[in-house]
């Protein structure tokens, strides 16, 4: 199932309205303030979700993760992961923020088909920096005080 997920997350994020996203979010990445309320928005969007799916909340520990990442990159203190590898994670959480997507979320149950397919998509494409950043957050003791 998961890998239909990944499958189906590839296809939209070659979708013209997820790539409008890709390039919103290269304005964005220079922008502290613009990225706390994202990653804060983001943030609220999925402990809002309420599943009790393991493979769910696994995906959700990853993008968590990946916020993290964000917000470390944004003020400096990453810096391992290539621009275009940030824009395409911060176009996944604009999208995900969104409510008007290729697949509305006000639609019940399938409304977040998309963006959960876009997050397995992204979480596989991108496992290595992730794991790459949490081993980076462990050997240097990042700090994660607070909400986004």
């Amino acid at each position: 199932m998961l890998q239909d997920w990944i499958q189906k997350g590839f296809k939209y994020s070659q979708n013209p309205i997820f790539r409008r996203f890709t390039g919103k979010a290269g304005a964005l990445l220079s922008k502290p303030m613009k990225i706390g309320l994202l990653l804060t928005t983001a943030y609220n969007k999925m402990v809002d979700v309420d599943s009790g799916e393991s493979g769910f909340q696994q995906l959700k520990q990853l993008m968590m993760t990946f916020m993290r990442m964000v917000r470390a990159y944004v003020r400096g203190d990453y810096r391992d992961i290539s621009k275009k590898s940030m824009m395409i994670g911060v176009a996944v959480l604009l999208y995900l923020v969104t409510p008007l997507d290729i697949i509305p979320d006000f639609i019940p149950i399938i409304g977040l088909m998309d963006d959960i397919s876009l997050m397995a998509w992204f979480v596989d494409a991108f496992s290595k920096e992730i794991s790459k950043y949490r081993e980076w957050e462990t050997q240097t003791s990042y700090e994660n005080i607070g909400r986004f």
